[in-house]
């Protein structure tokens, strides 16, 4: 059994920071010797945000984004076009597609995807209200921003058959070739896919 080298506080610091994504046991002893170094300037004041975070952030009721107010800033934003629907499986995802500033919509998060191997099914994602939502809200256009996985074409198929009913186009994110990429570096899947949404030029 390995000695310990530490008191408990740091391994315990060391441990939940080991759980967060991108960060190993040796990552989380790293970050973690650098907090306790800068104590002042960044051990104080994180552990201030994340309580205030523990305390303050919600769910959004109507998008299910993450904020501290309920609608969140993003469905409170007048100027972004109500009639277009963006879908994403994650408020990662969301961020993502603002960080990239190429639409100014609104959002749906369904909170995953289907999974039927991890028992994820309907019930488990923000599903139930998305058909009730188009209608109230005059949705004209649903954008399916889903992952290119399996579970996430499975999602996407879902959720085009639950609006089928609804006058509303559903449109898909074009998958290919990535701006700047090298054809040679490619898998074939995403050559496959650049190759079938091929446009005009």
């Amino acid at each position: 059994m390995a000695e310990r080298i530490a008191g408990p506080e740091i391994e315990r610091l060391i441990q939940l920071l080991a759980r967060l994504p991108g960060l190993g046991p040796r990552s989380a002893r790293r970050a973690a010797l650098h907090l306790i170094r800068k104590r002042e300037e960044l051990l104080g004041p994180l552990a201030d945000a994340l309580q205030l975070a523990r305390e303050r952030i919600i769910t959004c009721s109507v998008c299910g984004n993450v904020d501290s107010c309920d609608p969140c800033m993003v469905c409170r934003d007048e100027r972004r076009d109500g009639k277009l629907l963006v879908i994403v499986e994650t408020v990662a995802d969301l961020w993502a597609l603002e960080r990239a500033k190429a639409i100014s919509a609104r959002y749906h998060v369904l909170g995953g995807t289907l999974s039927p191997l991890d028992g994820i099914g309907p019930k488990d994602l923000n599903l139930a209200r998305l058909p009730d939502r188009v209608v109230a809200e005059g949705v004209e256009e649903v954008i399916l921003a889903v992952n290119a996985t399996v579970d996430g074409q499975t999602t996407a198929h879902f959720v085009t058959e639950l609006l089928g009913h609804l006058p509303v186009r559903i449109t898909r994110l074009a998958h290919g070739v990535p701006v700047g990429g090298e054809l040679d570096y490619l898998d074939e899947g995403t050559l496959a896919a650049a190759i079938r949404s091929r446009m005009d030029f």
